[in-house]
């Protein structure tokens, strides 16, 4: 068994022990090559097939870090099994610098401690384990293992040795992930190929060095399957190991036997060439390799060697020959041959191209992928410059690009394309692709040639492109979109603090607009707003910028432009919309628009309060009556609406740092069949500085606008299951408990593994733990919604949809969020008994919620009229005054 250096011990930022996360949200689609399969992980290939006694030292440790580094893992690990094939010999792991992977561990492990792996040790199978704290059935002998060596996922490929179990070569995570990239599995197949290859074949060398030695030897003592001829007496000898090579009896030998009768006929005719060439004085020797039938008919591949000696007369008196048993050398390299060949049908299979050259770059290999991307054959690419083949240019300036192989073997180090270029194939067609390219070193770190690989990403590119497109313009109008208009605003603030220009603000908002949508109907109103976005695009200088920052709201930004300046603009942006007519089924409408206008000076704070100020300048218009004008003033209601704002944003601080928040509970009766223990949802109140108890209404606006909801989330997630695992009655009669979450909390990164973090600190049961969140805040963080509801689900948590049908796309929304309940907005269920559309309504949310598996909770239920009322309904919960007042049960510092 070859043997490798002992590992080194390296670092890593995880601690030791440190609790696996939960499936699901920390699970991430890590290690996966890009482009495709990275040029330096072919090079490792080459690398591997190239290695010898010299070279193998440094070489298996360097693979392994070319290998971890090309696939972006945290460790990539080499097992060496001991003779038997049953016990890790040696272990070898190169790990990134903070990598917490202790693979190491493995070493002097038996292959039976790890069954997942054992059954899978076939020769150049592929083992994946995606996440070792969540494994499969069949996995979990081998993943506590694992774990305990800090390895969230691993992927590796058995090989064998000589027939038998040899090795693994794998690749690992500190943390699961999704699934391991197929190139991958198909990559670790190869270098497995290439690395048992190149191990069997120093063995083989080392055989034959071995073999050599004997024949030596053998020639020496000539009595090890040795066979005498002596012509004049007509006698032939054998050896005893010649008999027991070919296993002939002496009875058998008994007569004279030609040489000839036991020579397969197929290998005859050379054998017979090799023959007269050496009795005609044109070899020294007589040597070749053949087939020999064995006594009990079988053939064994020997290699023969023969002298003969001749009297003064020339004529032959004897004959002298050695058969050497090389029937399992001869499969060996049979073996190495289809080994090789199936190096070469891998890299015809694999999607990306590959060329490689020799060190006057000149191309000597392309795959198939290659010859469709390059539009060049093999036949008539081999022998050429690469550069006439492989040419490359800029893909924004058309530039032309140096090639990358060439480049590659100038600096010495592996390159690769950090955006699209186009290669311009051999009919003129261009192409985007990524590029990877390394120099081939030998042994000696001489460069022998390199190796390009690369990936056609041409859908890719316009893909990007369009998403780019998309990400920052509005589809219907096709001008920038909010996000984008922020973003130029916000330059526009850098450079007015720098103080290189000046910069205003228009803020634009069609008057009337939703009587429009609401008589007209929707289309028209996209209508409108496509043309009224086209007309002000035409009315704008050059160097100003148009978004649609709303439904019906416009934002322009004017550059180099003075406060009186951009009035004047805004008073002619809003002549030509009242001016337009539009002609809509024979009728002539004419729209208004209201204009706030806001300088942006480098006393202003941020990007945000600019926006809002331009907002409040727009709605200051449409308060003064419309289809106007309004400039921004220090005075405004809506600037000292903004100021209280931020007061009670340090009130709030203040309030968390002193604890004066308090909780309180709600209790919500079942209506349709009663329930085993209590259903409550949590409600938050703050103490002011004189001790009155204050609502959220009055505070969580300002909490919202400035970014503290996410805090005070985290204080009553925290706080609410602190009380109930302090409280035995309380939790031990639990059945539901609905605790309030924020839209900003949904966004924020960190807030889903908090809460995971709090559940299993409190070790409370996940499914008595419901989490309310709004219609409206729902649909505003919809992707994060979805991630953070399915997250917790899987911990085992349920979900509220509160204030549901307040929204306008309640229903078409509805289908999109996996909760478990429905809260009918309390503004239909507070007057259902008098009004039949809203009583209308809840009957309809109430039935849309049972067909989709939901549960429903009225909200405002404030008497027993309207709780009879919706018990009659088929609502299955009740909420309100009706049914108890909120009562407290836990506030700060208790």
């Amino acid at each position: 068994m070859m043997s490798i250096n002992r590992p080194i011990k390296a670092s890593g930022l995880q601690p030791a022990g440190a609790p696996a996360p939960g499936a699901g949200f920390w699970t991430q689609p890590v290690g996966q090559l890009a482009p495709g399969v990275d040029v330096g992980c072919t090079k490792i290939a080459i690398d591997l097939l190239s290695l010898t006694h010299d070279t193998m030292r440094a070489g298996l440790p360097q693979a392994l870090r070319d290998l971890r580094a090309a696939a972006h893992v945290d460790a990539a690990f080499l097992v060496l099994f001991d003779e038997a094939g049953s016990a890790f010999e040696s272990v070898r792991v190169e790990r990134a610098e903070y990598s917490s992977c202790r693979l190491e561990r493995l070493q002097h492990l038996k292959l039976a401690d790890l069954p997942h792996i054992a059954s899978r040790s076939a020769h150049l199978r592929i083992t994946e384990i995606a996440d070792t704290t969540h494994p499969l059935r069949e996995q979990m002998a081998d993943t506590p293992r694992l774990a305990a060596m800090q390895v969230g996922s691993l992927l590796l490929v058995s090989f064998h040795l000589r027939g038998k179990p040899g090795g693994l070569l794998g690749l690992a995570q500190g943390l699961p992930v999704a699934h391991w990239d197929v190139n991958l599995r198909l990559l670790l197949k190869l270098l497995g190929s290439s690395l048992s290859t190149s191990l069997e074949r120093l063995e083989h060398n080392r055989y034959m060095q071995i073999l050599n030695e004997r024949e030596v030897l053998l020639a020496d003592v000539a009595n090890d399957a040795m066979w005498d001829f002596d012509v004049d007496r007509d006698t032939l000898l054998f050896s005893d190991r010649w008999k027991q090579l070919l296993g002939y009896s002496d009875a058998q030998l008994s007569g004279v036997i030609d040489w000839r009768d036991l020579v397969h006929p197929e290998d005859m005719w050379d054998a017979r060439r090799m023959m007269r060439e050496y009795l005609a004085g044109m070899t020294d020797l007589f040597e070749s390799t053949h087939r020999m039938r064995h006594a009990r008919g079988h053939w064994v591949w020997v290699r023969s060697r023969v002298r003969v000696e001749k009297d003064k007369y020339d004529r032959v008196i004897r004959v002298v020959g050695v058969e050497l048993d090389i029937t399992d050398l001869h499969m060996y390299e049979d073996s190495l041959f289809r080994e090789k060949e199936g190096a070469q049908i891998i890299l015809h299979a694999i999607g990306d191209g590959v060329i490689t050259t020799g060190p006057q770059m000149l191309i000597d290999y392309i795959n198939p992928i290659a010859e469709q991307l390059t539009g060049w054959t093999l036949d008539d690419a081999i022998g050429t410059r690469v550069d006439e083949v492989f040419r490359v240019f800029h893909a924004d300036t058309c530039e032309p690009l140096e090639n990358p192989m060439i480049d590659a073997v100038r600096r010495m180090r592996a390159v690769r394309s950090a955006q699209p270029i186009v290669l311009i194939r051999g009919d003129g067609q261009e192409t985007h692709v990524q590029t990877s390219a390394a120099p081939i070193r030998d042994g000696d770190g001489l460069v022998m040639g390199a190796v390009l690989v690369f990936q056609n990403v041409s859908e890719s590119h316009d893909l990007s492109r369009q998403l780019s497109y998309q990400a920052s313009h509005d589809l219907l109008t096709g001008l920038v979109n909010r996000h984008q208009f922020e973003q130029l605003v916000d330059r526009a603030l850098r450079s007015a603090r720098a103080r290189e220009t000046s910069y205003a603000i228009c803020h634009i908002d069609i008057d009337q607009f939703k009587v429009l949508n609401d008589t007209c109907g929707y289309d028209l109103g996209d209508q409108v707003v496509a043309q009224i976005g086209a007309l002000l695009k035409d009315k704008i200088r050059w160097r100003d910028t148009l978004a649609r920052i709303g439904g019906d709201e416009y934002g322009v930004l004017l550059e180099g432009c003075t406060l009186d300046e951009a009035m004047r603009m805004a008073e002619g942006l809003r002549q030509a919309v009242n001016a337009h007519r539009y002609f809509w089924e024979e009728r002539n409408l004419r729209f208004s628009c209201s204009i706030g206008v806001v300088p942006i000076t480098a006393e202003n704070e941020s990007v945000a309060a600019i926006m809002a100020a331009a907002d409040s300048a727009c709605a200051a218009a449409k308060e003064q009556g419309r289809n106007r004008v309004h400039s921004f003033a220090e005075n405004d209601i809506e600037l000292m609406r903004r100021r209280r704002e931020m007061q009670w944003a340090s009130r709030i601080h203040a309030a968390l740092e002193e604890g004066r928040f308090e909780l309180y509970r709600m209790p919500i009766l079942a209506l349709q069949k009663p329930e085993a223990g209590n259903h409550f949802e949590i409600l938050l109140r703050l103490r002011d500085e004189a001790g009155r108890v204050v609502s959220p209404e009055s505070f969580i606006a300002a909490a919202e606008r400035y970014g503290i909801t996410p805090s005070i989330d985290r204080w009553v997630v925290e706080s609410t299951l602190r009380w109930l695992v302090s409280d035995h009655d309380e939790r031990e009669n639990l059945e539901t408990c609905a605790i309030n979450l924020s839209g900003q909390s949904l966004g924020d990164d960190k807030f889903l593994s908090f809460v995971i973090e709090q559940l299993e600190y409190s070790g409370l049961d996940p499914q008595r733990i419901c989490f309310e969140i709004t219609e409206t805040a729902a649909i505003a963080n919809l992707e994060h919604a979805n991630k953070f509801i399915r997250a917790l689900r899987e911990q085992g948590c349920k979900f509220s949809l509160d204030d549901f049908g307040s929204g306008l796309s309640s229903f078409g929304y509805l289908k999109q969020f996996p909760v478990d309940y429905l809260k009918i907005d309390g503004s239909f269920v507070r007057n259902i008994l008098h009004d039949p559309i809203d009583k209308a309504m809840v009957r309809s949310i109430n039935e849309i919620g049972q067909l989709t598996g939901k549960k429903t909770i009225a909200e405002y239920a404030e008497n027993a009229e309207i709780i009879n009322m919706l018990r009659s309904m088929g609502v299955d919960y009740a909420q309100g005054y009706g049914v108890a007042q909120p009562s407290r049960v836990w506030r700060s510092g208790l």
